[in-house]
């Protein structure tokens, strides 16, 4: 794309209402500008483009896709065309009743009801217009009330962004690494019109590169996702998730953006309520390998234990903040038990975490009783216990739902992993409403300011379900994109 030729506008520091340097010299002029390269960036980006404005991607990396690429691809959506050939009966206002209750009725309603509205036509579109291929198979996770998430193929977010990368490229959208933003710029009504970036960024050296800015001519976008490896920001918020609590993030998942949309009087929405995975090991670094047993094996058909007293304690199908907070009164690493049944029947590679020995595997329980350290004879009746509950269809001690394909664990080998939670997820963010408008602290919009994904607060209040993250992307992602795209330029 050939560069626009250089031109002066006179803008103010939006704090003191100085001049900056009396006439700014943009470096090139943009109808559009995102900030970040994840689902919900190059949502933005693609429909932006869709309606007709140039559009630019600034990604501070120097790859794509963000943390979007290490995520398992699933996405939550209600009332598909897979849960029809599965027999499932689901619909929006189900969806919507489930995400309000996880967050325990802090969501923003109308927020929740775009993103459980518009869940089945994001993941039609991501198929038909994107070309994302799916695993034909529906799941059912912690929190949601039905079999309503859906996995990309090979088990990986990087499945959807390399089909967003291609459709953004095919369409014209320009995408560039190593562009770091450093703050918006303002003209002096308060409107956003461009930022200042650091171009030539390295994450390990933040002082290399040269300053730009860069007009947006009708707004910005903000799509930089969450602050889960920004420990002292984190600790700000939460005092218990210190540099002792790993995390599933990449390291670059930080808070500088945030606190630049904050400066510039974006309202804060829930900043304190960061979700831990409950699904995670100790036993191997960031997101690892293990979820695929834990999440999708162990929460629906196995038991969780208390390795020092064998027994379970919490209704393995909780949400994730039920189990992370259960975890985190036991105090130690906990254990997931599924038997080979359960594995082979949900069709799942357990390969990498065995080779890890993340996860391990046993001829008998007594053996796994004795490498974990659990009392033989406690775990064996805390299992005799569960099969009981399968066997009746009701569990009578924690009242987790007992599946339709849900078996009694007896058929050996036995699978075993320690589990203790990660920080995985931060529900706050900046305010937006549901034209993804960027909301201030007069409760007006920041004109010229859109944002979408991780970096928004509002839609998962306490707590987010699982996989209903991408869907959240994907549908504010497109309809800051058509919204920043219908701007006026100075309007």
């Amino acid at each position: 794309m050939k560069k626009p030729a250089k031109f002066k506008s006179y803008t103010r520091n939006p704090v003191s209402d100085e001049p900056i340097d009396g006439f700014r010299v943009w470096s090139e002029l943009f109808d559009v500008v995102v900030i970040g390269s994840g689902f919900a960036g190059l949502a933005a980006a693609i429909e932006a483009r869709g309606s007709g404005a140039s559009v630019v991607v600034l990604e501070k990396m120097m790859a794509p896709g963000g943390n979007s690429v290490i995520s398992d691809g699933g996405i939550a959506a209600a009332g598909t065309f897979l849960q029809e050939k599965a027999g499932y009966q689901d619909s929006p206002e189900l969806m919507y009743e489930d995400m309000m209750k996880a967050g325990l009725g802090l969501n923003y309603p109308d927020l929740v009801r775009e993103v459980a509205e518009r869940s089945n036509e994001v993941f039609q579109w991501s198929i038909d217009f994107l070309g994302v291929e799916y695993m034909d198979r529906v799941d059912h996770f912690g929190g949601h009330s039905v079999h309503r998430c859906y996995t990309a193929a090979n088990r990986t977010g990087a499945t959807i962004i390399n089909r967003q990368i291609e459709k953004a490229k095919e369409i014209g959208v320009e995408i560039r690494l190593g562009v770091f933003l450093s703050s918006f710029i303002l003209d002096r009504n308060g409107r956003v019109i461009g930022v200042s970036v650091r171009e030539g960024y390295v994450h390990r050296d933040p002082g290399r590169g040269t300053d730009e800015s860069i007009k947006a001519n009708r707004a910005v976008i903000l799509a930089t996702g969450g602050f889960g490896s920004d420990v002292p920001f984190r600790v700000s918020q939460d005092p218990r998730l210190t540099e002792e609590i790993d995390t599933t993030n990449k390291p670059f998942t930080t808070a500088e953006a945030l606190k630049e949309a904050l400066r510039i009087g974006a309202a804060p929405v829930h900043l304190s309520h960061i979700q831990l995975g409950a699904w995670a090991s100790p036993d191997e670094k960031g997101f690892g390998v293990g979820p695929v047993f834990s999440d999708y094996i162990v929460f629906l058909y196995g038991i969780v234990v208390d390795p020092a007293t064998g027994k379970r304690f919490i209704n393995e199908l909780s949400d994730r903040k039920i189990l992370s907070d259960a975890l985190l009164e036991i105090g130690h690493p906990c254990l997931g038990i599924a038997d080979s049944k359960a594995v082979e029947s949900q069709g799942w590679d357990l390969s990498r975490g065995l080779k890890k020995g993340v996860i391990k595997k046993f001829d008998r329980l007594e053996e796994l009783a004795e490498a974990y350290g659990i009392p033989a004879d406690e775990l064996e009746a805390t299992i005799a216990q569960h099969n009981d509950h399968v066997e009746e269809g009701i569990d009578r001690e924690f009242g987790r739902q007992v599946l339709p394909d849900a078996a009694p664990i007896a058929q050996p080998p036995f699978y075993g992993m320690r589990l203790w939670p990660k920080v995985h997820f931060t529900m706050g963010g900046v305010q937006i409403n549901i034209r993804a408008q960027v909301i201030n602290l007069d409760q007006e919009p920041v004109k010229g300011l859109y944002a979408a994904g991780e970096v928004t607060g509002g839609v998962h209040g306490a707590c987010r379900l699982g996989s209903c993250a991408i869907t959240e992307c994907l549908v504010f992602g497109r309809i800051a994109g058509k919204n920043a795209a219908g701007e006026r330029a100075g309007a």
